[in-house]
């Protein structure tokens, strides 16, 4: 595998170093994974860029990856080789962007046609932006797990198994996440939980 470098030239990728630095990784060796991480960086970039027209979506599919990579690390397994698996999350990522892309492409429209309506939205008075904006500072101070299984599960309504594997989270955990966050929050508003 080749990929160019900062001149322009072309530098052989060693997969089998990424083999030896994933299992490292997963040991807790912070150096090894650090440069696993920059090392593939290339590849990540390529496989987006392919798939991914827009270039500032390319770049949030790498970023994806890369997260996807840190929390599955636990799942690879070292006798097999690495570059398929880290290919695998890219392309997985990759396309994950353009259905959500594709989903919110027929409901979306530029937001100067509407640049009246966001000023003031009829019946919103100074109290429900407030409150907006405490539940936004409620959600964001929810665990990651929590705000991640709610923006899934809930925001994103989709189906628990997707929301699971996007997540990383079994289906079970994804529940208990999601319920956990929501009973928070009710608690944190003064919502009575009837359940």
């Amino acid at each position: 595998m080749l990929r160019a470098d900062r001149a322009g030239g072309r530098v052989a990728i060693d997969g089998g170093a990424w083999d030896g630095w994933l299992a490292a990784a997963q040991a807790g060796d912070r150096r090894a994974y650090d440069r696993l991480l920059r090392d593939c960086l290339p590849l990540l970039r390529a496989i987006a860029r392919r798939r991914i027209r827009d270039a500032a979506e390319a770049e949030d599919a790498v970023q994806d990856t890369l997260l996807t990579i840190h929390r599955m690390l636990a799942t690879y397994d070292p006798s097999r080789p690495a570059r398929p698996w880290i290919a695998a999350i890219a392309e997985r990522r990759c396309i994950d962007r353009l259905r959500r892309h594709g989903r919110g492409a027929g409901r979306e429209s530029p937001i100067e046609d509407h640049a009246a309506t966001l000023a003031a939205p009829a019946g919103e008075t100074g109290e429900d932006r407030i409150a907006g904006r405490q539940l936004r500072e409620a959600v964001a101070e929810l665990p990651e797990s929590q705000r991640t299984a709610l923006r899934l599960a809930k925001l994103e309504d989709l189906p628990l198994a997707e929301a699971a594997a996007r997540s990383g989270l079994s289906v079970g955990a994804l529940k208990v996440a999601t319920h956990r966050a929501l009973k928070t929050l009710r608690r944190r508003f003064g919502v009575e939980d009837d359940r």
